[in-house]
């Protein structure tokens, strides 16, 4: 996801500050990682230098300044040739769950504990979010669970897989060794 682009999508609502792109996006994704401020800043910086976002006013009320930002025609268009742009579907990259395991399995170390462990947290997230996603109406904020609900359900899935697998190949070699 393209954290810039994404923002550009708050702004095509109107101008606002770094802090409100901030809560918006975090409110528009309840399934994902919130985002830092710095990280916030930073793509407000690259957008603002491509001409795809300008500063509209800056504001200094009893906090510190606040700089407020606008989308630009170009943004408009940006945000329009992004929107309409197909997603490439696979393949995925090896996130952190995978590299983990696979290391383990290289090391000869315990993978099955590990697959377990990382079992219960998928549980306990999938838990949460579905507890957040009854306490929405709102069908962008529940498509945004769905989103993060099935994408561990996946890891779920691959999880016991990958669990099952080892199992086996620990049962093939037992059996080689008798």
């Amino acid at each position: 996801m393209s954290i810039s682009h994404v923002l550009l999508g708050v702004l095509a609502a109107g101008p606002a500050h770094g802090y409100d792109l901030k809560r918006e996006h975090d409110a528009r994704f309840p399934g994902a990682k919130e985002l830092a401020y710095g990280q916030v800043y930073a793509a407000l910086q690259r957008v603002e230098r491509d001409g795809l976002v300008e500063i509209a006013e800056t504001v200094q009320e009893s906090g510190p300044e606040r700089t407020v930002y606008a989308l630009t025609a170009a943004g408009r268009t940006e945000l329009e040739r992004w929107l309409a742009e197909a997603e490439r579907a696979g393949p995925y990259p090896a996130d952190e769950l995978v590299r983990k395991t696979v290391t383990a399995l290289r090391l000869g170390v315990d993978a099955r504990g590990y697959l377990e462990r990382q079992r219960e947290v998928h549980l306990d997230r999938m838990r949460e979010l579905l507890v957040a996603q009854d306490a929405t109406t709102d069908p962008a904020g529940r498509s945004a669970i769905d989103h993060a609900v099935f994408h561990l359900d996946a890891d779920l899935r691959w999880l016991e897989a990958a669990a099952a697998r080892i199992a086996q190949s620990a049962t093939t070699h037992q059996g080689e060794l008798s």
